[in-house]
């Protein structure tokens, strides 16, 4: 890569990282107050210890194999296609910066965005998989967002089930229109599927007592709704800005992951 080419993706993570950052502080944290300053830290993907031990070793034992699965996508496509080592970062950055921003939504977890739908357009689910195990790993370690109990279930929410969607919509609306409306129902998608997972994985561990599952289900959903949804339509137009830019910017290597047209 050229000077030239190595300064347009510098200005394009750090673009990416400052506008994250300062719309997350000083519109979304802002707007809405948490509870104490304590629970506005652990607000955040669902949170260390909220779910029942036998629930937490469930979901390690299902993200696991995608684990294993995006490893191994990840080294065959850096053996074979080096020059797209640098996608993998700014999928990776831009994930880890959007799910860092909160909303306090529901007792034991809060609505953000994911930015998993860029990744997953990208690379394909089982890469997403990995990225987003990292971010949230790192999060749970250096933000105290999430947990490392919770880990696996976080991750099939954001990490797995999110961009497998993602995935699927990018695949069956290509070439079936246009570039731009594929990328924005992909990102914002993925993002409430996250939650619809998240809501069940609460169900499932917190029944309602009078309505069991269903019951439980449809009130997290419900909640989570009223934040989710605006903040899926914007990340989808924000997933639109990235790609866009990384079209102009990153030609060769889209061209090189076979985005015809990049």
């Amino acid at each position: 890569m050229n000077k030239r080419g190595r300064f347009r993706w510098g200005r394009i993570v750090w673009g990416v990282l400052a506008l994250l950052l300062l719309s997350g502080h000083v519109a979304w944290a802002n707007a809405i107050e948490p509870p104490s300053a304590i629970e506005s830290v652990r607000y955040m993907h669902i949170m260390e210890g909220f779910l029942p031990p036998m629930w937490a070793a469930i979901w390690f034992v299902v993200a696991i194999p995608f684990w294993i699965m995006g490893f191994r996508r990840i080294n065959q496509l850096v053996a074979q296609k080096p020059e797209i080592r640098l996608l993998l970062g700014v999928s990776g950055a831009f994930a880890f910066v959007l799910s860092a921003l909160k909303i306090p939504s529901v007792t034991g977890s809060s609505s953000h965005p994911t930015g998993t739908g860029l990744g997953a357009i990208l690379f394909g689910p089982s890469v997403m998989s990995v990225l987003g195990g990292v971010v949230l790993l790192f999060q749970a370690l250096l933000l105290a967002h999430g947990g490392l109990t919770t880990l696996g279930a976080n991750t099939v929410s954001m990490a797995i089930i999110g961009p497998l969607v993602a995935w699927l919509i990018w695949i069956g609306m290509k070439g079936k229109a246009p570039m731009w409306l594929g990328v924005f129902l992909a990102a914002a998608m993925a993002n409430l599927m996250t939650y619809v997972v998240t809501s069940l994985q609460l169900a499932l561990a917190y029944p309602d007592p009078a309505g069991g599952f269903v019951a439980s289900f449809v009130k997290f959903g419900t909640v989570f709704a009223v934040t989710q949804i605006p903040l899926a339509i914007s990340e989808g137009i924000l997933t639109v800005l990235i790609f866009n830019a990384l079209r102009s910017s990153a030609t060769n290597e889209l061209q090189a992951l076979g985005m015809q047209g990049a």
